[in-house]
């Protein structure tokens, strides 16, 4: 058995100490990891889904320029057609 004076209570206050700064120090530091991973996953995902957007917004406006070129090119060529 172990007596306990003050230099042996010192010594496992210590010991548990360190036991508990090595069992909750590395889980800490991951949560912590983890925590802003995640934020930064959430910020880029969130600038995708707008940058999707953009890109649907822009296939629609390119879209709507084909069709008005064609109509234009096809106004061209009919009065052309019509000079001769």
């Amino acid at each position: 058995m172990i007596k306990l004076n003050a230099k042996n209570s010192l010594i496992i206050a210590f010991s548990m100490l360190i036991i508990t700064l090595v069992l909750y120090v590395p889980k800490i530091y991951l949560r912590n990891n983890i925590y802003y991973v995640s934020k930064d996953v959430n910020k880029l995902y969130a600038h995708y889904i707008s940058l999707k957007e953009e890109n649907k917004f822009l296939a629609q406006q390119l879209e709507d320029m084909k069709f008005k070129n064609q109509i234009v090119d096809s106004l061209i060529i009919k009065s052309l057609e019509e000079k001769k």
